[in-house]
């Protein structure tokens, strides 16, 4: 009982600790539709600022540090302590950039006067061109790789309906991935009253709950009614529990499936195609602007497709693109 009772108390401690940080998630998670992996992400960000600031002003036992009288000092002393702990410019930028949030919070509820974060500058970066495959990767990934099961060197045990079911299934995760461009969290949340098969569209919920619809091409609307028929085989034979009926892709026991489960199954399939460092699901995605720029799409569609909130987020794709419209240029112009 005692043991209980401390630690309540310590809970309760280190939530008065964090001024108004647990008030500010809520904010973020109702008001603004935050995503419980962002909303987690912020309050581990913020709580290493405070802690920076409890041991930078001798608070390290918990003593309350109020936000307003935060100075543009700490905020440097801040920025170069994650320098000296190796964070890179991206993840030192994302880190200001919660902060920011933060105070921007705490000055609609009067608990601030100014934002002493806004005033600083974030830190630039160069921006990272993502890894993708090349058109004839992707050819040899679907046409090829994925026109049946892996063979196995020695028999396999394995139920031949068991393995009909995952394979489909990894056929259909693989081709909603590249052939509409979707997160991973979004096909991992997918469910069969976002897909029309027949109007050939999905309706997509991605980062803060924003809503796009994203067009479904011929190849991952046949792998995924495919993967329908077997799924519903599969289940009617095993005589298992009806598979969750809200989610488009499920595991082999009926539940819905998970991000490692997504990330596997690239891993595997992509491992035949590319030598690529990074063979995860991002690649496809990756894969699918890359592609749709270099024959013609123009940046807009392909921003609203991705559900980026602005074209800078997809510009990067650019510097993949000028190399095929230089290669293009060199080979057609007669004086290239």
């Amino acid at each position: 009982m005692q043991k209980n009772k401390e630690k309540n108390t310590t809970a309760a401690e280190k939530t008065a600790k964090y001024r108004g940080l647990d008030s500010f998630i809520g904010y973020m998670r109702g008001q603004r539709m935050y995503s419980e992996h962002t909303c987690k992400a912020y309050r581990k960000d913020i709580i290493q600022f405070y802690d920076f600031l409890f041991h930078h002003h001798g608070s390290a036992t918990g003593s309350d540090i109020d936000p307003a009288l935060v100075t543009v000092l700490d905020m440097r002393l801040f920025l170069g302590s994650l320098l000296e702990k190796g964070l890179q410019p991206k993840s030192i930028a994302r880190k200001l950039a919660a902060v920011k949030s933060f105070y921007g919070y705490l000055l609609e509820t009067g608990d601030v006067k100014v934002s002493v974060p806004a005033q600083i500058v974030t830190p630039r970066f160069s921006k990272h061109v993502p890894g993708f495959l090349n058109e004839e990767q992707t050819e040899s990934l679907f046409d090829k790789i994925l026109v049946s099961p892996p063979q196995h060197p020695v028999p396999r045990k394995k139920d031949a309906l068991e393995e009909q079911f995952t394979f489909t299934r990894d056929k259909a995760i693989l081709e909603v991935l590249y052939g509409c461009g979707l997160r991973i969290s979004e096909v991992v949340g997918l469910e069969h009253e976002q897909v029309s098969l027949e109007q050939g569209f999905m309706r997509i919920t991605g980062k803060g709950n924003k809503q796009r619809i994203v067009p479904l091409g011929t190849h991952a609307a046949g792998a995924l009614k495919n993967y329908f028929e077997v799924k519903r085989n599969f289940f009617r034979i095993k005589k298992r529990e009806e598979p969750d009926t809200a989610y488009v892709f499920v595991t082999k026991k009926g539940t819905g499936i998970y991000p490692v489960l997504v990330q596997r199954v690239t891993k595997k399939y992509l491992s035949a195609v590319t030598e690529l460092e990074y063979k995860n699901p991002h690649v496809l995605r990756h894969s699918f602007a890359t592609h749709m720029l270099n024959n013609g799409a123009d940046l807009k569609s392909v921003s609203e497709m991705l559900g980026h909130t602005n074209l800078t987020a997809t510009e990067i794709y650019t510097h993949v693109t000028f190399g095929r419209v230089r290669e293009v240029y060199e080979k057609a112009h007669p004086k290239a």
